[in-house]
């Protein structure tokens, strides 16, 4: 934990229970940022190719947190609403098409398929709290005229956590693409794409994955890489690469394919040192502790009778989110009231979301909740 407490220095400060939103930066992070601007300043882009290979290196981090099968197959977005709409416009369309999802996503995973509807395509929403289980609910909307079903592994609100094996079974027996957004599971929970036989996944890196806001991965299935039809161009995703002089060029095999210019090396430093931090500790164990920290705060809210937990609380049903409310107070005022008292948290899905990582120590879970203790009295 001393390793810890140095990584995350605001632990001293700060109640941080908001990681389902932006995450602070480890230490490394910040000082990976700090060299590299430092670097700029003084000698400019002279040792670029090394940069290169830091971003090398953060691919092969990002392919090892989500099990795919090569680093080849990582390509570096700028967000997960970017990746949603390299799937959404890459894909060809026939009126009449229907893709299914839930009634519970963030926007990123609902506006972009909605757009789809001046091409014909009907976007249905299943109501996943409903009393199938939530995969049955998504199914009983497939009809023959389905191509994809999308879903967040973890819903942001709610923090329900989908059984997305089942769900890419279930797509694969029908010849259904299957798309996840993965924000809400990748750095905090093991994840892996060939066992979910995903399609498609995408995740920003500034939650779970404690990096910057601007950088996020996108995977495409290296099968139907060539199916998504590209709409942007540019010297990046071509190959030779490098090559500036050539009048010959073809479109790169690789997922830098979906990458069309310059990259972010800033947030690639950055990325970079937080995803290292996350693969030296263990997934395992970071999913074994953010697992107990959930347990552990809803053990301790489920005994104030002035609340109720709005997670569903049984094993393989929750991820790092943790949602209540408040039976005879506002919302708002007991958000203002924890906020005041150093609980940084969010207002979610009718309720108050505690979002805390692995490294969040359980006196600080108990802190929290006795803070809701005392404004609720």
């Amino acid at each position: 934990m001393d390793t810890l407490n140095h990584e995350f220095p605001h632990l001293q400060e700060l109640i941080h229970l908001n990681h389902a939103a932006v995450a602070p930066w480890p230490r490394r992070t910040c000082e990976a940022a700090a060299r590299f601007a430092d670097e700029n300043m003084r000698i400019g882009s002279r040792h670029y190719p090394k940069w290169l290979l830091v971003e090398q290196r953060l691919k092969r981090n990002l392919a090892r947190l989500i099990n795919a099968p090569s680093a080849d197959d990582i390509a570096l977005v700028k967000n997960t609403s970017e990746a949603l709409s390299l799937v959404a416009y890459g894909l060809e369309w026939n009126a009449g098409d229907n893709i299914v999802s839930s009634n519970q996503e963030f926007p990123s995973n609902r506006i972009v398929w909605e757009s789809l509807n001046q091409y014909g395509v009907q976007f249905r929403e299943a109501d996943i709290s409903a009393g199938l289980t939530p995969e049955d609910a998504l199914f009983a909307l497939v009809d023959k005229q389905t191509r994809l079903i999308t879903i967040s592994s973890i819903q942001y609100a709610s923090g329900l956590r989908m059984n997305l094996e089942r769900i890419g079974e279930f797509c694969r027996q029908r010849s259904i693409l299957f798309c996840v957004d993965a924000i809400q599971s990748i750095g905090a929970l093991e994840f892996d794409v060939q066992k979910i036989d995903a399609d498609f996944v995408m995740a920003d890196g500034h939650k779970w994955l404690l990096g910057p806001e601007g950088l996020g991965l996108f995977y495409c299935r290296p099968e139907i890489r060539e199916q998504l039809q590209l709409k942007q161009y540019g010297w990046h995703m071509a190959d030779p690469l490098g090559d500036y002089t050539t009048r010959e060029w073809h479109i790169a095999t690789t997922a830098r394919r979906f990458e069309c210019g310059s990259p972010n090396m800033l947030a690639i430093h950055a990325l970079e040192a937080s995803t290292a931090l996350l693969l030296e500790y263990g997934m395992e164990h970071v999913e074994a502790q953010l697992l107990n920290n959930s347990r552990h705060l809803f053990d301790q809210l489920n005994e104030i009778d002035q609340i109720t937990v709005l997670n569903n609380q049984n094993e393989g049903r929750y991820g790092g989110i943790v949602t209540f409310k408040p039976l005879h107070t506002s919302i708002d005022t007991l958000f203002k009231q924890l906020a005041q008292n150093n609980i940084f948290c969010a207002q979610r899905g009718g309720g108050i979301r505690f979002s805390p990582h692995f490294y969040t120590l359980p006196e600080q879970l108990d802190e929290a909740v006795e803070q809701v203790r005392q404004c609720l009295r």
